[in-house]
């Protein structure tokens, strides 16, 4: 009967180490899922942020709200963020596509097509001009906050999406509607400039035809 009781435990124990063996390999294979290396790799990506890129965030915020209102300011002001949100984007498809070809030729495209949008849709009548201080004043409008958030937002995704799939800067559609798409949000910036510097040089029309000698 000894003998038997000992042969008894041993096939448990041997059942009960295989158990547990299949049950750390099936934990393991659940913590290697394509869904689980894809949710590690974007909080790798996420907290391995540079911090100037949400000193970038913070000023970008800054700068939509304090468009969200009425205001008169210089008129190199109305410079600072259409050169902003450009340098952003031709940097980022600079480093992942290259200036030149269709990716230079869909960022005109869709600035063209953003920036012509934005100037048929501003009202010329509202933009009020004082040439001789050399100032704008702007209409308060959530629009260049929505704006900057989008490019924003769009340039951390594609960098997220390329980081997360190297194989997409290769794809040529890929690339052609991520430069589009900057195009396009740069357009609206660069159409509205051009809109408030065309009602400042006709402002200042009146004056110099004042100051011509009959």
């Amino acid at each position: 009967m000894a003998p038997a009781r000992r042969s008894s435990r041993r096939r448990r124990a041997v059942s009960s180490h295989r158990a547990a063996r299949r049950g750390a390999g099936g934990h393991s294979s659940l913590s290697n899922t394509p869904q689980t290396r894809r949710n590690t790799m974007l909080q790798q990506i996420i907290s391995h942020t540079p911090v100037y890129v949400w000193a970038i965030l913070g000023f970008l915020v800054y700068r939509g709200v304090l468009a969200s209102q009425d205001r008169t300011v210089a008129l190199r002001s109305l410079f600072i963020i259409p050169a902003v949100m450009v340098a952003l984007s031709l940097q980022d498809i600079a480093s992942r596509f290259g200036l030149h070809d269709a990716p230079l030729a869909a960022w005109l495209i869709g600035a063209a097509l953003g920036g012509g949008l934005t100037w048929q849709l501003i009202d010329a009548k509202r933009i009020s001009i004082n040439r001789a201080e050399g100032s704008v004043t702007l209409r308060g409008s959530w629009l260049p906050l929505a704006m900057m958030m989008a490019i924003f937002c769009a340039k951390y995704a594609v960098a997220i999406a390329s980081a997360m799939s190297p194989a997409l800067r290769q794809e040529p559609l890929f690339a052609v509607t991520v430069c589009a798409t900057f195009g396009a949000f740069n357009g609206v910036f660069l159409g509205r400039l051009s809109r408030h510097l065309a009602a400042y040089l006709k402002a200042a029309a009146p004056a110099a035809l004042q100051s011509t000698p009959n």
